[in-house]
C-alpha cells in the first residue's frame, strides 16, 4: 500500500553567549530551555503581553524579536504546553547576546482537579474527542480573518540545516465554514533563499517516484495542484476537518474516530486553562501511527494535534531513537497548535516533517574490463583505489569462459585497477587466451565467450563498488503565526500568491511598511544539537 500523503516560570536570564550575526543590533535573541532537563523547548510561544503579535521558538528553542517591540509593551509572555506561563520584563533582556530563559514544568492543582471531577462522571477519551470535533464550528472562526507570519522550508542532513528558504506572508481565510483550498488567499510580502546555510542542489530536486532518485519511502506526497505552502495548509486537519487531509486522519470530522484507538492521560494546562490529554494510535499493515490531542476541559476546543506515522518494517539507524520509542523509521509528522484569542481559536503554528530517501551518485565504480594477453590476466579498471582485504577475497569475483567458471589464483592490486590471474594448467590457460585474442575483434563474440562479475569490493574510503548510496534526509515545512487580525479581509486586487507556482519562483510581491519585523524565526545557528 502507498500512502496518500498530502502535502508540521520562573525566569532566569543569564548564561549568555555571543551572537555573531549582521543584524544583531536590530534584534533581541533568546533561547527557551527546560529548567529540569536542560533540553530546548521547541515551539514555545513568545508574545507581547495583551497583544496578538509575537514569535514561536525554533526546534533548538531559539528565537529573536525586534528591538522595537520594547515600544509595544513592557512584558513578554512565554507559554508552552505543560509549562508555567510567566512574564518577562523586556528591558531586562540583554541585546547582542543570547538570553537563556528557563521554563519550569507546571504542576496541576490536584484539589481543583478533584473538585471538577466530582461534578460529573469522568468522560472517556473517545467521547472527549467526539465532543471536540463536533465543537469545531463553535470554537473556531466562521467568517473572514487573517494571520500574518513567517514561513520556512528546509532540510536536515545529519542534523545540519540545508536549503533553508524563508518567506513572510499573510493568509486571508474566509472562515472554517468554507473550503480552505478553494477560498483562502495568500499575500507574499518577501522571500529569500538563505545562503547562510548550505545549499544542496541534489536534495532540492522534486520528488521522483518513477526514477526513484528521491522518494518518501513507502508513501506518496500529493500536491493537489498546489505549491509548498498550499501543501502545508492541507495538513492542518483541524482547519480542513470536513475535507480530505492525510492518511490515516483522512476527513477529520468523519473518519478520525473510527481509524484510531484512544486513551485518556493525565490532564495538563496551558496559560491557566486545563486541558484533556488524549493519546491515540493506529496499526495498519506496515504502518504505525501515534499522536496526542490537547483539548480544553471548558469548551472542548482543540489546542494541539500531534500526529506521527512510522514504517513498521524499517528500523532507525543504530543509536538513534524516536519520541514514541518505536525504533522505527519516521515517515511523517504533523504538529498543529491553536491558541485562544478572545472567544475563538486561531492557528499558532503548523509544522510538517517528513523523511525522504535520496539516491546519491555512485562513488566507486567499474570503468572497464580488459584482457592483458601478454601477462595472461584480466584487468578491472576502477574509478578509485581499491582496499586490500575485500580485493583479495576471491569469492568476490566470477569469471566465466565458454559458460564455465574459471578458477582464480592470484590477485594483484594496481593504481585504480585489479589484475585477476586464472588458476589453470598451462595448456588450458594458453588455449583460453588464444581464443579470447581471436574473438576480441568481434564485440558480440567476446561478450558471449567471456563474462566477468565483481561484487563487494571496497575502496579506501569504504564505498562499495557500483553500489549507490541512500541518504536519509529530513524535510520541514513550517508556518509560524506572528499576528492575528480576527476580522481581516483580503484586499480587492489580484496581487495574491499563485497556489500552483512555487513560492520562490516569479510570485507577485507586496511590501507594506513594517513587514521586515517578521523575520524572526530564522535559525540562530548552523546545526541542531
Amino acid at each position: 500500500m502507498r500512502l496518500r500523503l498530502l502535502l508540521v516560570f520562573s525566569v532566569l536570564v543569564g548564561l549568555c553567549m555571543s551572537v555573531a550575526r549582521a543584524q544583531q543590533s536590530e534584534f533581541i535573541y533568546g533561547k527557551i530551555i527546560d529548567a529540569e532537563t536542560k533540553e530546548p523547548v521547541s515551539f514555545a510561544t513568545i508574545r507581547i503581553q495583551n497583544k496578538a503579535i509575537g514569535v514561536i521558538s525554533n526546534e533548538d528553542g531559539g528565537f529573536k524579536i525586534p528591538l522595537k517591540y520594547q515600544a509595544l509593551g513592557n512584558f513578554l509572555e512565554v507559554s508552552s504546553m505543560g509549562y508555567e506561563t510567566k512574564t518577562i520584563l523586556i528591558s531586562e533582556l540583554i541585546t547582542n547576546e543570547i538570553n537563556i530563559i528557563y521554563l519550569h514544568v507546571g504542576i496541576i492543582e490536584l484539589e481543583e482537579a478533584v473538585l471538577k471531577a466530582r461534578k460529573k462522571r469522568p468522560l472517556g477519551a473517545k467521547r472527549i474527542v467526539r465532543n471536540a470535533i463536533n465543537a469545531i464550528p463553535r470554537n473556531y472562526p466562521i467568517g473572514s480573518f487573517s494571520t500574518l507570519g513567517y514561513y520556512r522550508d528546509y532540510q536536515l542532513d545529519k542534523n545540519k540545516y540545508i536549503n533553508l528558504n524563508e518567506a513572510i506572508l499573510e493568509v486571508f481565510d474566509g472562515g472554517f465554514d468554507k473550503s480552505d483550498l478553494k477560498t483562502t488567499k495568500v499575500r507574499l510580502y518577501d522571500f529569500k533563499e538563505n545562503t547562510d546555510f548550505e545549499r544542496n542542489s541534489v536534495a532540492r530536486q522534486p520528488y521522483d517516484y518513477q526514477g526513484g532518485l528521491k522518494v518518501i519511502d513507502n508513501a506518496y506526497l500529493h500536491d493537489f495542484g498546489g505549491n509548498e505552502f498550499t501543501i502545508l495548509r492541507i495538513h492542518d486537519a483541524i482547519r480542513n476537518y470536513e475535507y480530505e487531509t492525510y492518511s490515516f486522519v483522512n476527513k477529520f470530522k468523519y473518519e478520525f474516530l473510527s481509524n484510531h484507538s484512544f486513551v485518556r492521560k493525565e490532564d495538563t494546562y496551558l496559560k491557566g486553562e486545563y486541558l484533556y490529554t488524549i493519546d491515540f494510535k493506529k496499526w495498519y499493515q506496515n504502518y504505525l501511527a501515534f499522536g496526542t490531542l490537547y483539548i480544553s476541559r471548558e469548551d472542548f476546543a482543540i489546542h494541539k494535534l500531534e500526529y506521527s506515522l512510522y514504517d513498521s518494517f524499517r528500523s532507525m539507524p543504530l543509536g538513534k531513537t524516536d519520541k514514541h520509542g518505536t525504533g522505527k523509521q519516521l515517515i511523517f509528522e504533523v504538529i498543529t497548535e491553536y491558541q485562544r484569542l478572545n472567544t475563538k481559536m486561531f492557528l499558532n503554528y503548523i509544522s510538517f516533517h517528513n523523511t525522504f530517501m535520496l539516491v546519491e551518485p555512485v562513488k566507486f565504480s567499474t570503468e572497464e574490463f580488459l584482457v592483458d594477453l601478454k601477462r595472461r590476466c584480466f584487468v578491472i579498471k576502477l574509478s578509485g583505489q581499491p582496499e586490500a582485504v575485500s580485493t583479495q577475497n576471491i569469492t568476490n569475483y566470477t569469471i566465466k569462459y565458454n559458460r564455465k567458471k574459471v578458477p582464480i589464483g592470484r590477485i594483484r592490486i594496481g593504481d585504480k585497477k585489479i589484475e585477476v590471474y586464472p588458476r589453470l594448467a598451462p595448456e588450458k590457460e594458453y588455449a583460453m587466451f588464444k581464443e579470447i585474442s581471436q574473438a576480441t575483434s568481434v564485440v558480440e563474440e567476446i561478450s558471449d565467450l567471456l563474462k566477468i562479475k565483481v561484487k563487494n569490493i571496497l575502496d579506501t574510503d569504504g564505498n562499495v563498488l557500483n553500489r549507490p548510496t541512500y541518504g536519509i534526509f529530513d524535510q520541514f515545512r513550517e508556518y509560524f503565526v506572528q499576528q492575528v487580525n480576527p476580522s481581516g479581509k483580503g484586499p480587492a486586487d489580484s496581487l495574491y500568491m499563485r497556489k500552483n507556482t512555487p513560492i520562490f519562483k516569479g510570485q507577485p510581491l507586496v511590501k507594506p511598511d513594517g513587514f521586515t519585523d517578521f523575520w524572526m524565526n530564522t535559525p540562530l545557528k548552523t546545526h541542531i544539537n
